[in-house]
């Protein structure tokens, strides 16, 4: 059958596929590995901010696939994209060039500090291949021997060995060593406690190859980096041949009310990874670094679906909606009206939440250390009021809503959280 046939009977196609509408909870654990505690939902179909489960309930999503469907759910500019894309070419590997990969590299270059790209298929690729650009600079060109990168405490970079090792907090490290050698951990925002880290480490010869930094700190509780620490931090760097990289693969791609999160400190990092909301729910990551830091050749590093023709021209088409249709006011405006309600909410109950923070449309709901409450409570109270939600640690609860949320589903998100809290 043509591809404009199946277009044209959808139904008889997936007839044909014989796809079950959904499996139980109990059947799907006998099938798939346990590696998530899921909640008792089957979403099916998602429009805009709203997902829809097996038994046709409703939710207004404020997890957007972790900071991840930029666009929402079925955006017709996706669903354009996937379709057109689908039906010429879909993937070929980098063997060959491909216009998709090549106007998405343009954009993201035009569109930041950065003067070359890598594309791959998630976060944890983007910063592994960061990872060893910043070792193969040290090797090359600073002729380190034995280099170093620096990582924050509490900071998240990826699930494979190297980034669970970037990554500062065992609890994702448990079981899984060795881990790989030549990181070192450092407090977020603590200039003295990095100078110190520097000061050791290069004590008798140059070690520390690169800083790697979230520009906000994500699974690490919605921490936002201070202003005046990256910029010394760049100081520093810039003194010493030291690589900054930043880790924008949750921040990045415009929830922080910027295009990228750097920009809300006032400096330029020489690579930052994106991924997440980069193909806004379809796979991608790219690493993109500074001309004078480009060491890799052939060879050196690759990705077999890493830019391929799908993914790129959906990540470009998600590119373009953020510029033409001006995403980023609406990122901000949401933003603000998002924290002014939860400290409205906070200070309505003071005695259960410690905190408001955030950029943009990636804020955080933090609860007091004495109370009893914990996110996942939380998260659970709101998903009994049609609200997702996620945490980011046990004490702080995450929103993450597409770029594109309105005003009246924020309201509506409040009125949600305000009613959990009363309930619990």
């Amino acid at each position: 059958m043509s591809p404009e046939a199946l277009l044209q009977t959808p139904s008889a196609f997936t007839e044909s596929l014989d796809i079950p509408h959904s499996l139980t909870s109990e059947e799907f654990d006998e099938y798939v590995m346990k590696t998530y505690a899921r909640y008792p939902i089957t979403l099916e179909r998602g429009s805009g901010c709203r997902v829809w489960d097996s038994e046709g309930r409703e939710y207004l999503d404020f997890v957007a696939g972790i900071a991840t469907c930029t666009l929402g759910h079925a955006h017709p500019v996706m669903v354009e994209a996937v379709t057109r894309q689908i039906q010429t070419l879909h993937h070929v590997s980098n063997l060959y060039y491909t216009a998709a990969q090549g106007e998405l590299a343009k954009w993201l270059v035009e569109h930041s500090c950065a003067d070359r790209a890598f594309f791959c298929n998630s976060g944890a690729e983007a910063n592994e291949g960061a990872i060893k650009l910043a070792r193969k600079y040290a090797h090359e060109v600073r002729r380190i021997q034995d280099p170093v990168i620096l990582t924050a405490h509490a900071s998240f970079h990826g699930r494979t060995l190297a980034t669970i090792t970037a990554t500062g907090q065992p609890k994702y490290q448990k079981g899984f060593s060795p881990l790989v050698p030549g990181f070192y951990y450092v407090t977020y925002n603590d200039l003295a406690g990095l100078e110190q880290a520097i000061a050791e480490l290069d004590q008798n010869q140059p070690r520390v190859a690169a800083v790697l930094l979230e520009a906000l700190q994500g699974e690490g509780g919605v921490r936002p980096g201070d202003r005046a620490y990256f910029q010394r931090v760049r100081e520093i760097c810039d003194q010493n041949g030291i690589l900054l990289i930043c880790d924008e693969v949750q921040v990045g791609m415009g929830r922080s009310g910027n295009l990228w999160g750097y920009e809300n400190l006032g400096i330029e990092p020489d690579i930052f990874t994106s991924a997440k909301g980069l193909g806004g729910g379809i796979p991608i990551g790219a690493m993109l670094c500074k001309s004078f830091c480009n060491v890799f050749q052939p060879g050196d590093h690759a990705s077999t679906f890493g830019g391929n023709p799908f993914a790129c021209s959906v990540a470009l088409a998600v590119c373009r909606t953020i510029e033409r249709e001006n995403v980023l006011q609406n990122v901000q405006e949401r933003g603000e009206q998002l924290r002014a309600g939860l400290r409205a909410i906070a200070e309505r109950y003071p005695n259960q939440i410690a905190d408001v923070r955030g950029w943009g449309l990636i804020n955080g709901l933090e609860l007091n250390t004495d109370s009893d409450l914990t996110s996942a409570q939380i998260v659970q109270a709101t998903i009994n009021q049609g609200l997702l939600l996620v945490p980011a640690g046990p004490k702080v609860v995450r929103f993450v809503p597409p770029l594109i949320v309105t005003a009246t589903e924020i309201d509506q998100a409040l009125q949600a959280i305000e009613y959990a809290f009363t309930s619990l």
